[in-house]
């Protein structure tokens, strides 16, 4: 199996998932600022299968097998190292299932907009709410653009547009949605109980939210942060299901203080 990846910098790896559909570039967009000016850690940015430069494989089925093909790339890539886990929306379910199974080796996590209960119609959501609409810019935009945008942004101005297309759309439409229809078909959640009981309990936990995140809610992610006894909880208003677009100066903050946290107790970098 052929998983494409993007690595960036040397020292302690960090291993960073992308959400449904997405490639990369939505996780090294909001990312590789925090690291400009730190040393010694090593970002291993992946494309999932049937996403970005990722082919489907015939052999992944479910998110089981999602799960295990990041497993088996983590077992070549970094063979018994300790690493961070970084997952975004699906992502950060598929980061939650590593530290399950490789809880011996995650040294701590972040989830950003993570999905936690994977039925749509059993997740605790809040009302779609647009808070800055520029119809203008919408106006502008081909028709199909301009609805993508508008269904699923808080925060639909300029800026907020560029970072949407670059990111969220044009790899979602290069992905092979035909094979993701057949693995959301026959289960986009897991077969499996997460242990709530694993090693990375010793270390630090970061999950940030959006509180107008219509796509997967926060409420289920602020369920999850008991299971964590060095777990944060970050929920940012005007922000919805891309908060890292929408509010890149509160997200950036929050993340360089996370990885301050790490540097100073954790890691040696």
């Amino acid at each position: 199996m052929v998983i494409n990846c993007k690595i960036v910098g040397e020292g302690f790896p960090v291993v960073i998932l992308h959400g449904w559909s997405l490639d990369h570039s939505v996780m090294s967009g909001c990312l590789e600022p925090n690291f400009v000016k730190r040393q010694g850690w090593k970002r291993i940015y992946i494309d999932l299968p049937g996403m970005g430069a990722s082919k489907a494989q015939a052999k992944i089925r479910n998110s089981d097998d999602m799960l295990q093909a990041v497993l088996d790339f983590i077992t070549l890539q970094i063979p018994d190292e300790p690493f961070l886990i970084f997952g975004y929306s699906y992502g950060g379910l598929i980061a939650r299932g590593v530290a399950h199974y490789l809880q011996k080796d995650v040294r701590g996590m972040l989830l950003i907009a993570p999905v936690i209960v994977s039925e749509p119609s059993k997740r605790n959501l809040p009302e779609k709410r647009v808070i800055k609409a520029d119809s203008s810019l919408l106006s502008r935009l081909p028709l199909e653009d301009a609805s993508e945008f508008a269904a699923v942004s808080v925060i639909q101005g300029e800026e907020e547009w560029v970072r949407f297309n670059r990111e969220i759309l044009l790899p979602s439409r290069k992905a092979d949605h035909s094979f993701l229809t057949q693995v959301r078909n026959n289960g986009y959640g897991f077969t499996f109980e997460m242990d709530t009981d694993t090693t990375i309990n010793e270390y630090p936990v970061l999950i940030i939210t959006g509180r107008h995140d219509h796509i997967v809610g926060y409420k289920d992610a602020w369920g999850i942060l008991d299971e964590y006894p060095n777990g944060a909880f970050s929920l940012l208003d005007l922000a919805g299901h891309h908060l890292q677009i929408e509010q890149p100066n509160i997200f950036n903050a929050l993340v360089n203080n996370w990885l301050d946290e790490l540097e100073s107790g954790y890691i040696n970098c």
